[in-house]
């Protein structure tokens, strides 16, 4: 798969090298457990043994992470642990890190991304085409906000009201 560039020379791409996993991890405990202190000593679940690693470099230096799985057959994918470190949040890793998830994830058949934002990044996500999904709540200390876009060829009759367990409302249905 190949990454894209912007025109500052950011290359947004799939962490397929042992390298660039590392590097991934590296970002996501430098936002999320020593700056935000979201996590006491990792961030790490048992999703990322199936997530899609993504990261953002510069270079040769990855400044921006993000992963991303499917929940289930029919489409539905979570993006999350969107990170970018401190000093490079001034040359807009997080859109393209947020737009290469979304075109990933539809190219791997899904119809719907669903996310958990932070209360300050929602309109960040509401500029990129996302829509609010219910109110906010808290997650791990901090207010979160769920969100959704659709992804290509999502069919029409394919909404979020069917995934009501996938933002922690019960349990799928059988």
């Amino acid at each position: 798969m190949t990454g894209s560039r912007s025109p500052r020379d950011l290359q947004v791409r799939v962490a397929a090298s042992p390298e660039d996993v590392a590097a991934h991890f590296r970002v996501r405990h430098a936002v999320f457990v020593a700056e935000q202190a979201i996590f006491t000593e990792t961030d790490r679940d048992q999703w990322d043994d199936s997530a899609i690693h993504v990261v953002a470099a510069v270079g040769p230096i990855v400044v921006g992470a993000v992963r991303l799985y499917a929940l289930d057959e029919a489409g539905l994918w979570r993006g999350d642990r969107l990170a970018v470190l401190r000093h490079a949040r001034g040359g807009r890793a997080g859109a393209p890190l947020v737009r290469f998830a979304v075109a990933t994830a539809g190219r791997h058949g899904g119809h719907l991304m669903i996310a958990r934002i932070q209360a300050p990044n929602v309109a960040f996500f509401l500029h990129l085409g996302w829509r609010t999904v219910g109110d906010p709540d808290e997650y791990r200390g901090l207010t979160h906000q769920d969100m959704c876009i659709d992804l290509s060829g999502a069919p029409p009759a394919f909404s979020e009201e069917g995934y009501a367990w996938a933002f922690g409302a019960g349990s799928p249905a059988a």
